[in-house]
């Protein structure tokens, strides 16, 4: 294999999101019609809410994950160590990320909760079985 770049020395937080939550949230909001926001303001905009019915929602675990923990997951599960080229942080990155779900979960009452450690097994399985890769 080809080593693979770390940024920021790998002192990066992430919100690994399994697809399965994705679609799990897109499908929750389906079945809740947005209303338009009463309360809308053009003075101070809430860029998630109009006073036309829609809604935007973040969809993301919410559940910031260290990149060398994520990393070491895919190892695992792959069972072999990954080359690792540690450069620093690029310009223009951020160290941490992660989605705010607080509205999705409060106008749709859906949450995404796969541990990394599950999105990861699922996803490498799935992985390996469609390219037909044996281990």
């Amino acid at each position: 294999g080809k080593p693979i770049d770390v940024f920021n020395y790998g002192k990066h937080r992430r919100d690994f999101t399994y697809i399965d939550d994705i679609v799990g949230g897109v499908v929750a909001a389906l079945d809740h019609v947005a209303t338009p926001n009463a309360d809308w303001d053009s003075d101070a905009p809430d860029p998630a809410t109009s006073p036309a019915p829609y809604r935007l929602y973040n969809i993301g675990n919410a559940q910031p994950v260290d990149l060398m923990h994520y990393i070491a997951v895919l190892e695992e599960r792959l069972g072999r160590k990954a080359e690792k080229n540690l450069l620093p942080l690029q310009p223009g990155d951020v160290p941490d990320t992660w989605a705010d779900v607080e509205d999705l979960a409060r106008d749709v009452g859906y949450r995404p909760a796969t541990p990394v450690e599950t999105g990861v097994a699922r996803f490498v399985d799935w992985y390996l079985d469609y390219h037909q890769i044996k281990r």
